[in-house]
C-alpha cells in the first residue's frame, strides 16, 4: 500500500519481534517498502548474548535499526524521528513511565505520519472509563481523546485483550503452578479476553495490511475469551490433577490494592476482577471474521505445560 511504504516499530521485546516477524513478508512483497525498528543505543551496541541474538534475527528480516530513547528524548525529538516514516506502531507497554504514551502519540501527530497505531494491546479503555483501580489506563483514554480529535493522521487500535502468558505469570497470581492453585478475579464466572503476543503480531500485520483499509477505529482481536472457571478446568484436564480453587472478590482486590496502592500488580487483579471492558464475544474479532486460526487457552497449555 502507497502510504504504508515506511514503517518504523518502537521496541523489539516480545511483541515488537512478533510484529516486525509478521510485518517483514508484507513488506518484502510491497515494492519500494521498508521496515525499522526504534532501539536505544544501549539496546543497539549491547553484548547481551541474548539481545546480539534478536539483532541478528532483525538483521535476517531486512530490518534497520534506528537509535532513540522514547522517555528521556523530548517529543519534539521524537517528532524529527517519526516524521521520516509513513507508519509508527508503539510496541513498549508501560515501561517508560506515566506521560511516555501520550508523548509518543503527540509526536506522532506532530510529524504528521499517515497511520499510528498506539500501544494499545491490551483491554477496551473505553468500555473500563476513567478513574478504574489502574490509573494508567487513564492515559490510555488522553491518547484516544488525542487521536479522535485530529484528521490529520489515520490510526488504528488493536483490541486484544491480557497476553495469555501474563495470566499464567506468577507474579500476577491468579494461576499459580507451583501450588496447584487458581485464583478467580472477581468471580468464577468472570471473564477475560487473551491472546499470546505471536499472535498479536500477526494480528496486527495482518489488520495493517486488510482490505477493504481499517482506519480511525479499534478492532477487536482475541485467542480466547475464558472465565476463570474455565481456567481451572482446562488446568484440571491438561495436568491431570484437580487444582485448588479460591475466589478473590473485588471488595477483597480492593482493599489489598488500599492496603499497598502503588502496587501495579494488586492494580491490575483489581480492574480485571471489576470484568468491565476485559473480555469480548470471539465470534466478533478480526481474526474470527476472517477465518484466521489463533492459539486458544488449551493450545496455549498443551504448548506449555510440560
Amino acid at each position: 500500500m502507497s502510504d504504508n511504504n515506511a514503517i518504523l516499530v518502537l521496541g523489539a521485546g516480545q511483541l515488537g519481534m512478533a510484529v516486525l516477524r509478521h510485518l517483514a513478508p508484507h513488506v518484502e512483497r510491497a515494492a519500494g517498502a521498508s521496515l525499522s525498528v526504534l532501539l536505544r543505543p544501549s539496546t543497539a551496541a549491547s553484548a547481551d548474548t541474548a539481545k546480539r541474538h534478536d539483532l541478528a534475527a532483525l538483521g535476517a528480516l531486512g530490518v534497520d535499526i534506528v537509535e532513540g530513547d522514547l522517555a528521556a528524548q523530548s517529543g519534539a525529538e521524537l517528532a524529527a524521528t517519526f516524521s521520516r516514516f509513513d507508519t509508527v506502531i508503539p510496541c513498549t507497554g508501560f515501561v517508560g513511565g506515566p506521560g511516555v504514551q501520550r508523548k509518543i502519540a503527540r509526536a506522532a501527530l506532530d510529524a504528521g505520519v499517515q497511520r499510528f497505531v498506539p500501544w494499545q494491546f491490551g483491554v477496551d479503555y473505553d468500555v473500563i472509563g476513567r478513574g478504574s483501580p489502574q490509573d494508567l489506563f487513564d492515559e490510555q483514554l488522553d491518547v484516544r481523546d488525542m487521536l479522535r480529535a485530529q484528521q490529520g493522521t489515520e490510526w488504528v487500535i488493536v483490541s486484544t485483550g491480557m497476553f495469555t502468558s501474563f495470566l499464567f505469570e506468577p507474579a500476577f497470581g491468579v494461576v499459580d503452578l507451583a501450588a496447584n492453585t487458581v485464583n478467580a478475579l472477581g468471580s468464577w464466572d468472570t471473564a477475560v479476553t487473551i491472546t499470546t503476543a505471536e499472535d498479536i503480531g500477526a494480528l496486527t500485520a495482518a489488520i495493517l495490511f486488510a482490505e477493504p483499509r481499517i482506519a480511525n477505529r479499534a478492532v477487536h482481536v482475541a485467542g480466547d475469551t475464558v472465565t476463570y472457571r474455565q481456567v481451572a478446568d482446562a488446568l484440571d484436564r491438561a495436568r491431570g490433577v484437580k487444582v485448588r480453587r479460591h475466589e478473590w472478590t473485588v471488595p477483597e482486590l480492593k482493599r489489598q490494592l488500599a492496603a499497598d496502592p502503588e502496587d501495579a500488580l494488586r492494580k491490575y487483579r483489581a480492574v480485571f476482577a471489576e470484568g468491565r471492558g476485559v473480555a469480548w464475544d470471539k465470534a466478533q474479532t478480526f481474526n474470527a471474521q476472517r477465518g484466521i486460526a489463533v492459539c486458544g487457552l488449551d493450545q496455549w497449555l498443551r504448548d506449555h505445560l510440560h
